[in-house]
């Protein structure tokens, strides 16, 4: 009798952090990826535009990877499929909206050879060994789905990002009666969202943002600009559905915002009357009480809409006195400094910020705590996992599972490429496979690694020091400099007795490599960059990145 095999569940990204979530389900020689996100990257990732997860695994088995199934439409599920895809070309499976948004990423990064399959919710799917089921739930966005697997050990499901709103914006309720179902026929293994873990109670409908934006829109005298994000289709129907109440006409700007708003109305997710949307050269057509801009930059990213406008850098939109801004989002760790720095400069232009979750401008669209207890009494699964967190949402959400039921040792916490192994008797944690993060930067996708990131933390701390020297053929004898060039380390004019004694050193090392008959560049750049950072630091206290040039005659 042949042995039989062995379930892994592997996540690539998505634990001990937030963002660039993937995570592999294995059976043999079958593997279902879930979701292709993406991170953003932190302050001090100087250069690089986004972070994926490591892939590594699926490129060595791509012989294997029969499909990628997709739980909904935000960046960080779907924003790192294209480079997946450009690696390992297989199936992806998704609802109606989320197909629309990836094959705008897809073209976006001229992806030309991909096979997407719209699936609707009920939909069981034979995907190699294991049949997949899309579940309908509630988030931020539209055409949400949890997942469940039928696999030969035992029934899996992961829920994806969710909440429980039972006023949500389409009218279409979470299928708690599909997880109740589940449940009682017997759950192996719940995969289940710990984002809002640490959060008492239940979390708002997403309509309640709508009476905010009423109340803003009822007090605002002039232009509003409200700023979300791209993805978050549910508000950016609301805004349009309080624009059009308020007779407001309405544009939008940030090309990701204009891209998904275009595909949301083709698609049907998006009522837009008729003459509601202009172009952004028709705004001075209308009175500013008469105008909603919406745009991105609800993260103070740069380059976003509502960061130029904020530095007066925006072509269409200066930010004028009376002008009504709106930031519908909290934002996510890490930005804070970049959204207060975009909310002081809006105010010091003259504009009204309204901002943060107290004002309930902005609602999560993740489940808190009565909710995730919910699921797991649904469920009633035989293992957990909490995904979708940092370490102390993760644990807060395994403690949980434990209050409602699931024994201690059968609550799996891990990092980012543990191997979660399952037969249909047992489950426990085994080995790793290689998980971390890629940069994307430019073009170059994993070819900046952590030494070059530290590379450009020092200089962006401490600056450079550039030592150049001709030395004569085949020897160690100076016959021009050295000659030393600082760049964000100090301004040579002011600090001329440093360079001047920086030079003597450098001079000083050159005679003793030429006495010492030393003749090797790399020994005598070595003692160059060693000397000149002992003086350097001695007397500023700093320690710039020194780079000794050698030019030879």
């Amino acid at each position: 009798m042949a042995k039989k095999e062995k379930l892994m569940v592997i996540p690539l990204g998505g634990l001990g952090e937030i963002g660039k979530n993937m995570t592999v389900i294995q059976y043999g020689n079958d593997i279902i990826v879930i979701d292709a996100g993406l991170a953003f990257p932190d302050d001090d990732m100087f250069g690089i535009d986004l972070v994926i997860p490591d892939m590594s695994y699926l490129i060595e088995n791509r012989d294997k990877v029969r499909a990628v199934v997709i739980t909904h439409g935000h960046e960080d599920h779907i924003g790192g499929l294209s480079y997946l895809l450009n690696e390992v070309n297989v199936p992806v499976y998704a609802t109606k909206l989320v197909c629309g948004l990836i094959e705008g990423k897809l073209k976006e990064n001229h992806i030309t050879n991909y096979t997407l399959n719209e699936v609707h919710h009920g939909d069981e799917v034979q995907i190699g060994c294991m049949k997949v089921g899309f579940i309908h739930t509630n988030h931020s966005i539209p055409d949400a789905s949890a997942l469940y697997f039928r696999t030969p050990v035992g029934t899996i499901v992961h829920t994806g990002d969710f909440k429980m709103d039972l006023t949500p914006v389409d009218g279409r309720q979470m299928d708690i009666h599909k997880f109740a179902e589940l449940g009682r026929r017997g759950v192996l293994l719940l995969m289940s969202d710990s984002t809002n873990a640490e959060r008492a109670g239940y979390t708002e409908s997403e309509t309640t943002v709508g009476h905010a934006f009423r109340k803003a829109f009822r007090a605002a005298k002039g232009r509003i600009i409200l700023a979300t994000f791209a993805s978050n289709i549910s508000r950016i129907q609301q805004a349009i559905n309080t624009a059009v109440q308020f007779k407001r006409k309405v544009t939008v700007l940030g090309r990701s915002m204009v891209n998904n708003v275009q595909i949301a109305i083709e698609l049907g997710y998006l009522d837009v009357p008729e003459g509601v949307l202009i172009e952004p050269d028709e705004l001075n057509r209308y009175p500013d009480d008469q105008i909603l801009i919406l745009t991105t930059g609800s993260q103070g990213e740069p380059m976003a809409g509502l960061s130029r406008m904020a530095s007066n850098n925006h072509r269409s939109v200066s930010i004028m006195p009376g002008d009504t801004v709106i930031i519908s989002a909290t934002p996510i760790p890490g930005n804070e400094t970049g959204v207060g720095r975009t909310i002081d400069n809006l105010m010091r232009l003259g504009a009204n910020v309204i901002a943060g979750r107290d004002k309930k401008i902005h609602v999560s669209g993740h489940a808190s705590q009565e909710e995730l207890k919910l699921m797991l009494e649904l469920i009633k699964p035989k293992y957990f996992i909490p995904v979708h967190g940092e370490y102390r949402m993760l644990k807060t959400h395994g403690d949980l599972a434990v209050m409602m039921g699931v024994a201690k040792d059968h609550v799996l916490i891990g990092d980012n490429g543990q191997i979660f192994e399952f037969s249909n008797r047992s489950g426990h944690k085994t080995g790793h496979v290689n998980a971390g993060r890629v940069f994307v930067d430019g073009l170059g996708v994993g070819d900046v690694g952590n030494i070059v990131i530290r590379d450009r933390q020092q200089l962006a701390m401490e600056g450079v020091v550039i030592v150049v020297m001709t030395l004569a053929k085949g020897t160690s004898h100076p016959l021009a400099g050295p000659d030393i060039v600082s760049r964000g380390f100090v301004y040579v004019r002011d600090s001329e007795e440093l360079i001047r004694e920086a030079h003597d050193r450098v001079a000083a090392v050159l005679e003793r490599c030429e006495a010492g008959n030393i003749r090797e560049w790399a020994v005598i750049k070595s003692q160059v960059r060693d000397t000149l950072s002992r003086y350097l630091y001695e007397k500023t206290r700093r320690r710039p990145m020194i780079l000794p040039i050698i030019m030879e005659v």
